[in-house]
């Protein structure tokens, strides 16, 4: 082994080894409301940050200096000592108010996928999610236990609109998909996306199709009785009829589930797909011979350690696809997080 390896491998495990600690203080600085207080733009001693968020002055300190480490923070050193303020990043999407906010998905990070990871060890060896272990519910419903109570369900729904919110028109923009206006977002949650489809499609209505306790709170928390080009429907779509539409979306829905629940749901979705019409496909695409990207390699670890799924390749996708009748299936990676699979009937 030459010098060269010899100095990197250890950086190396050093970087990795902090990646929990790197998350935790972003985590920290969002649920204490550091980026939010420093929203206006006026640089903060750690003094007044500490005391305008009900904290220790010492501990405050260590945190915003991590957090100019990681450049969600920038300081200036004055006369009267250390002011701190938000980076552009951290105004854009640590900061609550912001369209583009992340600080929703970072909590369900923060509070509820780190407690199921502390179970991966436990995961890896039996080869199924960790709800038991961790919060003491059946790992029988993977959804039954991600919506164990209406907090969890709430901080769930929210945070995948976030991520919407930031990609949602990548992947309904990969393709041309202003031919279909009668669309169905099964499992749409929150409606973030179904909101997207129609801003960049107009002429388009979409029915978020989802369980019933989550159209209620996508209802009253996300959606307005204002945008009538949305509606609900109430419903299983493993156990209750699909309706018929032009297109179903099915964002971050398959990798959720087995092979054989995919195919299931396909098939049904085929069954119910006007002729012409198709099944947009929504997910984090890894490389066909599964060597990265690391997010997708690490997104396909959440599944193990939360769900019964996978993340899986454009060639998996597609099988699946095409098992359950759709044709002319069509592959488009983003170069962002989510990629879109298109097939038509």
């Amino acid at each position: 082994m030459g010098s060269t390896e010899e100095l990197d491998y250890p950086q190396i495990i050093v970087q990795y080894s902090n990646g929990f600690l790197i998350s935790k203080v972003m985590f920290t600085a969002c649920e204490l409301g550091v980026f939010d207080l420093l929203e206006s733009g006026k640089p903060l001693s750690s003094d007044a940050i500490a005391a305008g968020l009900g904290a220790s002055t010492m501990g405050m300190k260590r945190l915003l200096d991590a957090c100019v480490g990681l450049k969600l923070l920038a300081v200036e050193v004055t006369q009267e000592g250390a002011l701190y303020r938000n980076t552009e990043i951290s105004n854009v999407y640590l900061t609550k108010s912001s369209p583009k906010s992340q600080y929703h998905i970072m909590m369900y990070y923060s509070n509820t996928v780190y407690l199921c990871w502390q179970y991966l060890a436990d995961a890896v060896r039996e080869g199924r999610n960790q709800y038991e272990r961790a919060f003491g519910v059946s790992s029988k419903d993977p959804f039954g236990a991600m919506y164990r109570s209406d907090e969890e369900m709430l901080k769930f729904m929210a945070g995948q609109n976030s991520v919407w919110r930031i990609c949602g028109r990548d992947v309904l923009a990969a393709f041309d998909l202003s031919p279909f206006t009668q669309i169905y977002d099964l499992g749409g949650g929150g409606g973030a996306l179904a909101q997207e489809y129609v801003s960049l499609y107009p002429n388009s209505t979409v029915t978020i199709y989802d369980l019933p306790k989550v159209v209620q709170v996508a209802k009253e928390q996300f959606v307005s009785p204002e945008e009538c080009q949305i509606t609900f429907h109430e419903g299983d779509f493993f156990i209750d009829s699909i309706p018929e539409a032009e297109l179903y979306i099915l964002s971050k829905i398959l990798h959720d589930w087995d092979d054989d629940k995919c195919k299931q749901l396909l098939a049904k979705v085929y069954k119910a797909c006007k002729p012409g019409g198709g099944v947009l496909v929504v997910e984090s695409l890894l490389s066909e011979d599964k060597s990265g990207p690391v997010e997708t390699q690490l997104y396909s670890m959440n599944m193990l350690v939360q769900t019964e799924g996978k993340e899986r390749t454009a060639a998996e996708y597609s099988k699946l696809l095409e098992a359950a009748g759709f044709g002319e299936v069509q592959v488009k990676r983003t170069g962002k997080l989510y990629d879109a699979v298109l097939g038509r009937k």
